[in-house]
């Protein structure tokens, strides 16, 4: 399993919730096949930024581009199914009704895949996040750290060109957290995937990524690259 990654740029981007200026002019560039870390206190965008990119809302002005390709503007943005893109959330977001071959195996069955390369890609994705033979449980019977690699699974088992990581380890203990992030790391770097990762944990930041943006109300205070 490997995923070519495409570079991601930001250009005058801009969000508003009714009267409220979310985001206020933010760029962004990450380079194919890097890491790019938005830190920052809550309320300061970050998130925003990756709802953005996923295509779960629309920016007010300013672009987004996958690969050259703009993918979002203030006229048109392209549906999430198109932008070729994986999502790991802060609470798993696994199906509790389902196993978890079957939660990992749902972005294959959005494509139309068929059931044997499904099959082979899921068992695949399980391994290299150290899951071997588990594919029958259910996220009830495994643990915190579990079912977050069961859902780094599913983001990674399409091969995706873009990551999307939405403070992935924050309801996780400490050890557990650092541990898992190496993990995370480590796999980012065998696919070779681009990576936007948010957290307001700056040593989360500084292990995963090559550059590392801070914002604060809306606007990029600080970008450090690696």
């Amino acid at each position: 399993m490997s995923s070519a990654g495409v570079s991601i740029e930001v250009r005058e981007l801009r969000c508003s919730f009714g009267t409220h200026t979310v985001l206020d002019g933010v760029d962004l560039d990450v380079p194919a096949g890097t890491t790019l870390a938005l830190l920052g206190p809550s309320g300061c965008g970050k998130s925003t930024v990756l709802k953005l990119l996923a295509g779960l809302i629309k920016p007010a002005d300013g672009h987004i581009a996958f690969g050259g390709q703009v993918v979002a503007n203030a006229r048109s943005s392209v549906p999430p199914e198109h932008r070729s893109l994986g999502m790991v959330f802060q609470d798993y977001a696994l199906w509790p009704h389902m196993t978890v071959a079957g939660n990992v195996a749902f972005p294959l069955e959005m494509l139309g895949i068929g059931r044997t390369e499904r099959e082979r890609r899921v068992e695949a994705a399980l391994a290299r996040v150290g899951l071997d033979g588990i594919g029958k449980r259910r996220p009830s019977a495994l643990s915190g750290g579990q079912q977050q690699r069961v859902a780094l699974a599913r983001a990674i088992v399409a091969e995706p060109r873009v990551l999307l990581f939405d403070e992935p380890l924050s309801n996780l203990d400490s050890q557990l957290r650092t541990s898992l992030c190496a993990e995370i790391g480590k796999l980012l770097v065998q696919l070779g995937t681009t990576a936007v990762y948010v957290t307001h944990d700056q040593s989360e930041a500084e292990m995963l990524a090559h550059r590392i943006v801070t914002l604060s109300q809306g606007r990029v205070q600080k970008c450090i690259d690696r």
